[in-house]
C-alpha cells in the first residue's frame, strides 16, 4: 500500500553537509524526525553517493527523488547533465534506491524565449522516455517564469499540454508567487504529479527605520520586495488544503524547502515546518 511521506529539500542543507558531510547531516535530521529526502545540490561525488546510502540504511531515511539537469544551466558551465552523464546518475538512482529525477531548474540561457524552451522541453520529454527504460521517472520544477502568457495561456500549461512523459514536480510558494491558486493548479495537474515543495509565502516585515521619503523611489523598493521563503505553517498558504489536494491528484511526497532562512539555522527552520506540519495531523508521514 502506497504511503505518503513528508521530507526534505537537501538544498537547505548544502552549507551542513560542507560543514560535517552527509552522514552527520542525515542523523540530524533523523533526531529531527525527517524520513525522506530530495537530494539536490549536493555534489553527487562516489563519497557523497556511499555515505547517503549509508546513512538511508542506518537512518531509515527514503531517498524521494534526485536531482539532474538536462544541459548546463549555461552554455559551458561544469556540472553533471544527463545528456552527457547519463549512465553515472542512472547508476546513482539505483544505487541510493530512488525511482523520481527532477529538473530543478531551466536554463539561464533559455529564460524569456518560448521557442528555446519548447525545444529544451523536447529533449527532456525523449530524456523522460529513455529513463523509463531503466524505471525512472523524470519530473519538471516550476518557479513562475513558467506563468509567462503565450496567447494567453500559461507556459506551464504548453510545457503540460506537449508531453505525456514528463511529470511535474510543483513548487507552491512559486505558484503563489505568479498569482495562481496553487489548490487550483496541483488539481489540474492530476496525474501529472508525485511530488510536491512545501514552500510557505509570507509578507515580511516593512523596515522604515533608514527611509527617507524624500527619496520615493527608495521606499517603494522596500515596499515592493517584501515577500519571503517561510517556514511552512509561517506564511499565508493554506497548507493543509495544499496537501489534500496533492493527496487527491497523485502526489507521494511533500518536501519541505525553504529557499533564504535569513539568518536562522536551517536545522531549526525544519524544526519549525515540521511541528506545524504534525499540528496540522501529517505526524504519521513522517
Amino acid at each position: 500500500m502506497k504511503k505518503e511521506k513528508i521530507g526534505v529539500q537537501m538544498m537547505m542543507l548544502k552549507g551542513k553537509v560542507e560543514e560535517q558531510g552527509v552522514y552527520e547531516t542525515m542523523r540530524k535530521l533523523d533526531e529531527l524526525g525527517y524520513h525522506c529526502v530530495e537530494i539536490s545540490q549536493i555534489p553527487m561525488t562516489a563519497e557523497n553517493v556511499s555515505e547517503f546510502k549509508r546513512a538511508a540504511a542506518d537512518f531509515d531515511i527514503k531517498i524521494a527523488s534526485m536531482s539532474a539537469a538536462l544541459e548546463p544551466m549555461m552554455p559551458g558551465m561544469p556540472g553533471e547533465t544527463l545528456t552527457n552523464d547519463f549512465d553515472k546518475i542512472v547508476n546513482d538512482c539505483k544505487t541510493l534506491d530512488c525511482n523520481f529525477l527532477r529538473i530543478g531548474m531551466l536554463p539561464f540561457s533559455l529564460m524569456g524565449s518560448k521557442e528555446k524552451i519548447m525545444e529544451f522541453i523536447e529533449k527532456a520529454e525523449i530524456m523522460a522516455e529513455r529513463l523509463a527504460e531503466h524505471g525512472i521517472e523524470l519530473y519538471y520544477h516550476n518557479h513562475h517564469i513558467e506563468f509567462q502568457k503565450y496567447d494567453g495561456e500559461y507556459l506551464l500549461d504548453i510545457i503540460k499540454n506537449s508531453t505525456t512523459k514528463l511529470g511535474f514536480e510543483l513548487d507552491v510558494h512559486w505558484i503563489q508567487r505568479a498569482g495562481v491558486n496553487p489548490i487550483e493548479l496541483i488539481k489540474e495537474y492530476a496525474g501529472r504529479i508525485s511530488l510536491i515543495h512545501l514552500k510557505d509565502y509570507r509578507i515580511g516585515q516593512l523596515d522604515l527605520s533608514d527611509i527617507d521619503f524624500k527619496d520615493m523611489g527608495k521606499f517603494f523598493q522596500k515596499f515592493t520586495n517584501l515577500i519571503e521563503f517561510a517556514e511552512v505553517g509561517e506564511g499565508n498558504l493554506d497548507i493543509k488544503g495544499i496537501i489534500e489536494a496533492g493527496l487527491e491528484s497523485g502526489a507521494q511526497y511533500f518536501l519541505v524547502e525553504q529557499d533564504d532562512v535569513y539568518g536562522r539555522d536551517p536545522f531549526d527552520c525544519l524544526k519549525t515546518s515540521g511541528d506545524n506540519l504534525r499540528k496540522l495531523g501529517y505526524g504519521e508521514w513522517f
